[in-house]
């Protein structure tokens, strides 16, 4: 049975650099990023903060957001989060 809905998230990790993933708890995956549990591209880049989450209503459509997310360049990724450099 799938979640309620899964989330699309974007993570700023120590050194600037953002990952994008999808999680059905972005805090709780957040949580196990920081304990070096997570994706291998950010072990090394600890801590990371949870900068943006959507939220799509099934795995299917989370993980095409992600891959869309994922094609934009940093500066549009930056403005999708609100942040700057």
């Amino acid at each position: 049975m799938e979640p309620h809905s899964w989330w699309v998230y974007m993570v700023r990790c120590a050194d600037g650099t953002l990952y994008t993933g999808i999680a059905a708890d972005v805090d709780r995956r957040a949580a196990v990023h920081n304990r070096g549990r997570g994706a291998k591209y950010t072990r090394s880049r600890l801590p990371v903060r949870v900068v943006y989450r959507e939220e799509q209503p099934t795995r299917g459509e989370a993980l095409r957001r992600e891959r869309a997310i994922k094609g934009l360049t940093r500066r549009e990724k930056l403005a999708l989060a609100g942040l700057t450099e």
